[in-house]
């Protein structure tokens, strides 16, 4: 979250400026502190009211006010900023500051600070090509300013192309990335999320009710964090987070073979996804039409895929997961001394807002010395960051990185 953190949020004048509310929303929601900065441009496009009554501070836009205290206003703001966000970027802002000029407030705002720029480019998709505003970006981006590149769809002028803006809950979570201790630095960590689908015929399948929650929390706070993250994932209604390596598998097969092709590369591989123990000793090439009342359906073992990663971690750390419904942590330590495990995260069908679909978990923390951390009811990013302080306190034991 961004408790306690002060972000500038520079809008210039471009139609996706509407879009600014939504992501002074998105901040203020993550318990940001949001000042905003508009230009005579951006006014045009959206009121200074609407982002004044958003973020429950006054809107800025003069550079040389009159009325109120008599603090410099560019100083003030850029002393007082973590994180300035210009969201939509044009092109004239960009080039603006890749020039050095400085002649409206936010201009001279962002020459003034030293704290992160973080720039959203949103225009039409031939000004976002112009190798003018290329050069600029590719200077600013040399000089330690920070992008979040457009994105592609269709754009105000009807057109498709590059030049939209990022959506706003994109760009919220590269300023938490931004503002977040990078103690994940140097570690390459292996993901896997969400269930697996086992095929009988070309329209069913067995599968579990997993929604990848939790494996694509902890993708988001490991990169956070600053860590390499590749993400390996079944089948799930989650956008893929930002910053990652994504590979989507169906099978746990497929599965299998993801994460043993990545895993040499890897430091530490967390074991979140809820992989089918079982599937269909035949698959039918097609439908198998209804007929008889009894369908008698053949079950083999999948690939234990985490026995398999165990040995051959060597040195690297393996985090799994335990859902049980009795005997929980008996049931988890097993697991973990089994497969050969470092941690166990233990989490119990039944409890409300824990375990399937859910945005927050209730779990258990086993270590091999059988210590147990037990966390209460939390968002899942929240678990996820516990977990992964588990992982760096074993990282830096062994001396790794």
């Amino acid at each position: 979250m961004l408790k306690n953190k002060n972000v500038v949020l520079g809008i210039t004048g471009g139609i996706a400026a509407y879009k600014a509310a939504e992501l002074t929303r998105e901040l203020v929601k993550r318990e940001a502190g949001v000042k905003v900065i508009m230009t005579e441009n951006a006014t045009r496009f959206i009121g200074p009211l609407t982002l004044q009554t958003l973020s429950g501070n006054p809107v800025y836009s003069d550079m040389f006010p009159l009325a109120g205290n008599c603090e410099i206003p560019h100083i003030s703001l850029a002393q007082t900023a973590d994180i300035i966000v210009v969201a939509p970027a044009t092109a004239n802002i960009i080039g603006k500051i890749a020039s050095g000029i400085a002649d409206d407030l936010l201009s001279t705002t962002i020459i003034a600070t030293k704290a992160p720029v973080l720039i959203c480019p949103a225009m039409n998709s031939n000004m976002y090509d112009n190798p003018i505003l290329r050069s600029n970006i590719d200077k600013l981006s040399s000089l330690g300013y920070l992008f979040v590149d457009a994105g592609y769809g269709e754009l105000a002028c009807k057109t498709q192309g590059p030049g939209r803006l990022p959506d706003p809950a994109d760009i919220a979570e590269e300023v938490e990335t931004v503002l977040t201790e990078k103690d994940l630095e140097g570690h390459r960590i292996l993901i896997t999320a969400g269930p697996t689908r086992e095929s009988f015929d070309p329209v069913r399948y067995i599968s579990n009710n997993s929604s990848g929650k939790m494996g694509y929390a902890l993708a988001i706070m490991a990169r956070r964090r600053g860590a390499d993250v590749t993400l390996i994932s079944g089948p799930t209604a989650l956008s893929i987070p930002a910053g990652v390596r994504f590979v989507g598998v169906s099978s746990a097969e497929e599965m299998r073979d993801a994460v043993m092709e990545r895993l040499e590369d890897s430091t530490v591989i967390i074991k979140a996804a809820a992989v089918a123990d079982y599937r269909p000793s035949v698959a039918s090439n097609s439908k198998i039409k209804k007929g008889a009342d009894r369908l008698n359906i053949s079950l083999e073992r999948t690939p234990d895929i985490i026995s398999e990663v165990s040995g051959r971690k060597g040195d690297r750390i393996l985090v799994g997961f335990a859902m049980e419904t009795e005997n929980l942590v008996e049931n988890a330590k097993v697991k973990m001394k089994a497969k050969g495990m470092d941690l166990i995260v233990a989490n119990e069908i039944g409890h409300p807002g824990s375990g399937f679909q859910h945005d927050t978990n209730i779990v258990k923390i086993i270590d091999k010395s059988g210590n147990i951390e037990e966390l209460p009811l939390m968002d899942k990013k929240d678990v996820a960051d516990k977990i992964l302080d588990r992982v760096l306190k074993i990282s830096g034991r062994r001396g790794g990185r």
